[in-house]
């Protein structure tokens, strides 16, 4: 027990874990991070960084023997031949689908802070208000004012780009500068500002080193070099992960000990005590099981291996899972609806085009629901802008020879479209449970996923369909096309709720400071923590929390109170 012993326990190395951990290494606790992956280093674990095309058997795609064997994992956007290192392959971590539900998991340090997608807008209080004002979930039990200091910390620890726009949709930052629009996107900004009074499309906020100050070059890391290879992993250290970042800061202060292969099966409750003083976990290659014990408990294994930790952590006195006395550990979970997409053709700018492979997408704020509910769905959306240039293919080319490669090489029309990042409502239906009889290999309960879409969603994509068409249609765009994938939840990879934050016991699991009400030396704050999805993406909401947690931890740490 004396050589297992930490002040404090981080489980999960991801975006938020490596958060927790920097920050409490900074304050001079004795960290442990349980990591149920491999262990990766920067810079000497990114196999693939610096390869071309031709260097992969299968330039860079997946054979299809891999994609039959792997019909969830396959279908994200950042799993090919050069990445797939980085995600759990569907046999290797088995759970059940009540309902359709992709669930991509990253197994190893650093988690899918290696392979995430980087926006990074800020919430504004439309989005902590919107549940009260609305009537659905629950009321957040903080504010945008409360958060808004630790945005400011992590962002600029992390390094985001962006512009101060000042809309109230989208509060400012501390920003970096930001990546140029296209020219195109220049276009469809103007005209759309021009036509629209409630609508404004901004240049990204985007957690990408656009130019290395020197808390990012003290980090090990310089500007991004648009080669937009981020999901290989970053040499350059050009975009945050925890790797490149935070883990690496928490090392050099001497506070820090990262087991990785540590399957955490639960978290140990003391009923004399009346807390948690450990975690039992699982060795990933040995199967033996082992405990570590700590004062304070940070879960960050990402949403939904949080929830199942949690619901396996039972003891005399919480039979249903760890603080879930209301029965609602694992409930009202939610995600972000990726489901709708339009584009079209742009004519002209033929003698125009850009510089590098820009790693990122200007946005739309939302223009929805914010002041009141204007439409017939509750809650918002945000909208992501692309565009580029296709091939100069012709019919009739001849696939061969000099003539073919001279002309693959001249570029195409311009095409351009835009893809919505919808808030979903959490309902008490949608939610995971443990499996009663089906374990995986470490013999932990198989997770249950129950979540599905619902007729509020339907109504928002056609929503979405209809103004973005609206949209490129004033923008000059010909050949609009509409789609709506209906993939199944989960492929956001947004997944949040079931240890929501709140005001009341009754209807919630943690307080204003992601500290647990019925046992306050464990804290959440990955998505697991959240009440509602908000528009924004959440990764940097995520850090906020974790960094604002583990301050609060050690104050009361010092004050003896946990």
């Amino acid at each position: 027990m004396e050589t297992n012993t930490y002040d404090a326990i981080v489980i999960g190395s991801g975006i938020s874990g490596g958060w927790a951990a920097k920050e409490l290494c900074d304050l001079g606790v004795k960290t442990l991070v349980l990591e149920r992956g491999r262990n990766v280093e920067h810079i000497i674990d990114y196999p693939t960084a610096t390869k071309n095309p031709w260097d992969f058997a299968h330039r860079m795609r997946e054979p299809l023997a891999v994609e039959k064997e792997n019909p969830v994992v396959s279908k994200c956007y950042a799993f090919g031949e050069d990445t797939q290192h980085f995600f759990v392959k569907d046999k290797e971590h088995p759970y059940i689908q009540e309902k359709p539900f992709d669930w991509i998991r990253g197994y190893q340090v650093g988690g899918k802070s290696i392979t995430w997608g980087r926006a990074c807008q800020r919430w504004s209080n439309f989005e902590f208000s919107a549940p009260l004002r609305y009537g659905y979930a629950i009321d957040w039990p903080i504010r945008y004012e409360d958060i808004a200091p630790w945005y400011s910390h992590v962002e600029k620890f992390a390094g985001i780009c962006g512009d101060r726009d000042g809309l109230e949709a989208l509060p400012d930052g501390e920003y970096l500068p930001s990546f140029e629009m296209s020219c195109v996107e220049e276009e469809i900004q103007r005209k759309i500002s021009a036509h629209y009074k409630d609508r404004f499309m901004v240049r990204t906020r985007w957690a990408q080193l656009t130019k290395a100050m020197p808390i990012h070059v003290e980090q090990g890391r310089t500007a991004c070099q648009a080669r937009d290879l981020c999901y290989r992993g970053c040499p350059f250290g050009g975009y945050f992960s925890s790797v490149s970042s935070t883990l690496p800061w928490a090392k050099r202060t001497g506070n820090l000990t990262v087991r990785p292969h540590s399957v955490v099966h639960s978290v140990i409750y003391d009923e004399q005590k009346g807390k948690v003083t450990g975690v039992k976990i699982i060795d990933a290659l040995t199967k033996q099981e082992i405990t570590y014990y700590a004062r304070v408990i940070f879960l960050n294994a990402a949403c939904l291996n949080t929830n199942l930790i949690l619901l396996n952590s039972k003891s005399h006195r919480f039979p249903n899972g760890l603080g879930n006395d209301n029965g609602l550990l694992g409930k009202f979970m939610a995600f972000q609806n990726y489901r709708a997409s339009v584009g079209g053709t742009v004519e002209g700018f033929e003698d125009k085009y850009y510089y590098g492979r820009n790693p990122t997408n200007p946005i739309i704020a939302n223009y929805r629901n914010m002041h009141k509910q204007d439409t017939d769905f509750l809650g918002s959306y945000l909208t992501f802008v692309f565009s580029g240039r296709a091939p100069a293919y012709k019919d009739g080319l001849d696939g061969i020879g000099a003539n073919y490669k001279d002309e693959i090489t001249e570029p195409g029309p311009w095409y351009a479209g835009m893809f919505m990042q919808g808030e979903t409502i959490p309902k008490e239906t949608n939610h995971v449970r443990l499996s009663e009889d089906q374990f995986d290999p470490w013999g932990i309960p198989q997770l249950v996923t129950s979540i599905g879409y619902d007729d509020n969603d339907d109504r928002m994509v056609a929503d979405f369909l209809t103004q973005s068409a609206e949209m490129l249609e004033v923008a000059g765009l010909k050949n609009i096309t509409k789609r709506d994938s209906h993939q199944a939840p989960g492929l956001d990879i947004h997944e949040m709720g079931g240890c929501r934050m709140g005001n009341d016991p009754k209807t919630s699991l943690l307080n204003k400071w992601n500290q647990m009400h019925l046992c306050n030396n464990v804290f959440v704050t990955d998505g697991a923590c959240m009440t509602s999805t908000g528009n924004q993406s959440p990764s940097i909401l995520y850090m906020a929390f974790a960094a604002r947690a583990a301050h609060h931890a050690v104050e009361e740490m010092k004050k003896g109170n946990i």
